[in-house]
């Protein structure tokens, strides 16, 4: 039995390894290569990292792009015994002084930051003077402009990279076109031939894709009834504006159909409580804009519907990937209705934003930048007069 299956046994309690986690893994810890890889939504990026964090002698850093996350993932490290923490806005600075050091002396083997946190020069200089084996970039496609969820701090991953001493780096990513792949390896300050391609396909078989096309409320209505109905368990509902999902929870709650929702302008505290619930099971069914889901690891959503048409194929794909997780038989629905599309051609206009638009925006920054740096781009979205 090699180390890296008996870890995978005794810390994740799983007797073997899916796909192709055992040959990136090993390109990491025996071959010493750079791995970019793409996985299907559910297929277990995280292991590919987490399990050579433990063979690698010093530190891993995972660069993750939600703050929502880091516990919850923290919190799941920490069931397995493995020693990790995060460091974002949330913690306070003695904790956050504590945290660093703990893991610069050794006694923390993982730690979770945001890419935003490289901004800070006394988190610069005191995280320089750690021993570190590898740095995964989780998310890896916030990394490029092509990008689906671009954020701007990740693009300078590699000048980060420079800061740590440019250590073994893995990135991870569902979803990265051929552009986007070139760009990710691009900003990670390496050459094609530095870097292994690990490409698993994003077939996930047990997931039926279904559309209906819908032309008011009343038939959007039905059509969610009727698969909350025919799917038990848990399921999410997105939305791409709130004011139309707050209109869906009053119809939800006329009929008694107990659900909850969740959107940007929750508060943090109240946000990371609905996630909790959710994948505890005490709620079963969440209607959200898209400011909930990435990197949510709850095995047994039986459904995902799409009141409202996304905004692009790769958000479609990373939204409708948080089914089914368990192997189980899903159901992803897409609910059309042309009208939805102005609301898309609406967000397009972020692409070419006029001085209003900047000015718009430069408010709600400077109103929370705490929020705006975890929440990213689609925070601002829902914020804006739509």
């Amino acid at each position: 039995m090699t180390r890296a299956l008996k870890i995978l046994q005794e810390k994740f309690n799983h007797s073997s390894f899916r796909g192709e986690q055992e040959k990136i893994i090993n390109e990491l810890v025996t071959n010493k290569n750079n791995c970019l890889v793409l996985m299907p939504t559910g297929a277990g990026k995280s292991v590919c990292y987490q399990i050579p964090a433990l063979m690698f002698n010093d530190g891993t850093i995972v660069i993750s792009p939600l703050i929502a996350l880091m516990q919850d993932q923290v919190d799941a490290l920490k069931a397995k015994g493995i020693t990790g923490n995060y460091i974002n806005s949330t913690v306070n600075p003695t904790d956050r002084e504590k945290r660093i050091d703990n893991f610069v002396n050794g006694r923390i083997k993982i730690l979770y930051v945001t890419p935003e946190r490289f901004r800070k020069k006394e988190f610069v200089e005191k995280i320089k003077l750690a021993a570190i084996s590898l740095l995964a970039v989780d998310e890896a496609h916030c990394i490029s402009e092509w990008g689906h969820d671009f954020r701007p701090d990740y693009s300078r991953i590699a000048e980060f990279r420079e800061m740590l001493g440019n250590p073994l780096t893995i990135a991870l990513t569902a979803t990265a076109t051929k552009e986007v792949q070139k760009d990710i390896i691009e900003k990670l300050g390496l050459r094609t031939d530095q870097i292994k391609l690990f490409h698993q396909g994003i077939q996930r078989p047990n997931l039926r894709l279904e559309s209906a096309d819908v032309y008011d409320e009343n038939e959007t209505m039905n059509e969610i009834e009727k698969v909350i109905k025919n799917f038990g368990g848990s399921g999410i509902i997105y939305f791409s504006l709130i004011k139309k999902l707050e209109r869906y929870s009053q119809l939800l709650e006329s009929k008694k159909i107990p659900h909850t929702i969740y959107h940007g302008k929750l508060e943090a505290k109240r946000r990371k409580q609905i996630q909790r619930e959710f994948i505890s099971g005490n709620e079963k069914l969440i209607l959200a804009t898209n400011a909930f889901g990435m990197g949510i690891d709850k095995p047994d959503i039986r459904f995902v519907i799409h009141a409202e048409v996304p905004s692009s194929i790769e958000s479609y794909y990373q939204e409708i990937g948080r089914a089914g997780r368990d192997g189980k038989a899903s159901l992803c629905k897409l609910l059309y209705n042309q009208n939805d599309l102005y609301t898309q051609m609406e967000f397009i206009k972020w692409a070419n934003p006029n001085v209003d638009y900047y000015n718009r925006i430069y408010e709600l920054i400077s109103e929370d930048i705490s929020k705006t740096n975890s929440l990213g781009i689609e925070h601002l979205r829902e914020q804006m007069s739509f």
